[in-house]
């Protein structure tokens, strides 16, 4: 592969771009990650209640997959326009989308007060989440990788990447933080509002520091480059269908079990220490933060090692890794003991990040500058449907039927094999250029 010789910004404006980039996604995935969390403490309550609380939390669990269903819809609206238009005017509108939803949650009243039409509206404000986080991951791991020299891309890559933690970790932090400090009644009758409507805040400083940086220089190089030719272009998306169609395939395949993973990790775990190890919730929640703390911190040096040794190597050992957890995190679990379920949730993911931190700057190295935003969101997005949007149901579905984590781990681990191969039909992108506007195959193994 050969690396990119043109000029690149300087360090304080690729920080500034690094930062924008970070906090946005850390506010994106804070609000994302919130409707989760919820989804598992208290929708199941509040907008959803039935007599069996498993049934409850199948229900809650089931809006929570529908953000997950329109995100690879709103991958393939804002990369049309952001590969047309720019990366930054679209991640504007993808974090106002999103804060406007999330401050709404906090004020919807519940299936108490005004019946099926609350969780009516609560899952029609999931979608408008899942449509905006659809645009948003695209965008801001673009605006880096095209700021950034080829050798250090995995890197500064990972950064936005480490905003998915940071974003999970403020949410479980809140919600920890009023679960501790007030009664059960309190939190579930209007606790639970205050970090929905503390999103409104977050928004406006990201909105602030978004709004502060360039556009893509890569991407206002392509663009001149297709003014000069003069010539008509397909949209962004029947060309990656056409010409990256592998690519794609490569990218969702890649993202399977990384994506599952997580939300076994860090969703169903909630329902797993409480439903069915009858442990108080902030248990799991404790953990949960400890674990996102750890995961903080590894993104990055994944990231970095992937420059070293190369996208394939560093993504293969977190799948094979997290296939082979799977068999030990339930057993820590099931001591009960706040120390092994600490253990079981930070393992999970150390070797999730093995995944998450080279994955930016893989997918971004799959495609060409004038379809980047399109290929690399919908490649990321479809696989969140099938992988992480029905990872907590599925997993609460086959501990409802056999009474048994086994078959939970026996799910991860097939994944594990999925993302595997997907991985090894990928060639090595480390240190290839981003400035191409060509629409070639995807680069495969032979």
């Amino acid at each position: 592969m050969r690396s990119e010789h043109s000029p690149t910004p300087s360090r304080r404006a690729l920080l500034r771009v690094v930062g924008s980039s970070m906090i946005g996604t850390t506010i994106e995935w804070y609000d994302f990650f919130l409707y989760g969390s919820a989804a598992a403490l208290v929708f199941n309550k509040a907008f959803f209640p039935v007599a069996d609380s498993l049934s409850g939390t199948l229900l809650a669990f089931s809006s929570f997959a529908v953000g997950f269903v329109f995100r690879p819809l709103g991958g393939l609206v804002f990369g049309h326009f952001g590969d047309r238009l720019g990366r930054k005017k679209l991640l504007v509108i993808s974090l106002l989308a999103m804060g406007a939803s999330t401050f709404a949650i906090g004020l919807l009243p519940t299936y108490a007060t005004i019946g099926v039409a609350a969780p009516l509206l609560l899952t029609f404000l999931r979608v408008v989440q899942g449509f905006a986080l659809g645009g948003e991951w695209g965008g801001a791991v673009l605006m880096v990788s095209e700021h950034t020299e080829a050798t250090r891309r995995g890197f500064w890559t990972s950064w936005p990447q480490a905003g998915v933690p940071t974003g999970n970790l403020l949410a479980t932090a809140v919600l920890a933080l009023l679960a501790a400090v007030q009664s059960q009644q309190a939190f579930l009758a209007w606790g639970w509002r205050i970090p929905f409507l503390l999103s409104g805040l977050l928004v406006l400083v990201g909105l602030w520091i978004r709004l502060s940086v360039s556009e893509s220089p890569v991407f206002l190089e392509a663009a001149s480059r297709a003014a000069r030719r003069g010539t008509p272009e397909q949209p962004p998306i029947v060309r990656v269908l056409r010409h990256q169609w592998r690519a794609v395939l490569i990218a969702s395949g890649a993202r399977f079990v990384e994506n599952v993973s997580y939300y076994v990790i860090t969703v169903f775990v909630l329902t797993y220490v409480t439903d069915q190890l009858d442990l108080r919730e902030d248990v799991a929640l404790r953990a949960v933060l400890i674990a996102s703390l750890a995961h903080f911190v590894v993104i990055p040096l994944w990231g970095a090692l992937s420059d070293r040794f190369g996208r394939r190597g560093v993504y293969l050992f977190g799948a094979v890794g997290t296939g082979v957890w799977a068999f030990v995190f339930f057993p820590l679990l099931d001591t009960g003991a706040l120390s092994m379920i600490t253990l079981g949730v930070t393992g999970g993911l150390v070797l999730h990040g093995a995944m998450y931190g080279p994955q930016a700057a893989f997918m971004s190295e799959l495609f060409g500058t004038r379809v980047r935003y399109s290929g690399a969101s919908i490649g990321y997005q479809l696989a969140s449907v099938v992988a992480g949007g029905l990872a907590p149901t599925v997993a609460t579905g086959l501990l409802a039927a056999f009474d048994s984590w086994v078959p939970i781990a026996v799910y991860l681990a097939l994944g594990a094999v999925l993302t595997s191969v997907a991985i090894l039909f990928a060639s090595e992108t480390s240190g290839s250029s981003l400035r191409s506007d060509t629409t070639d195959a995807a680069p495969t193994s032979a």
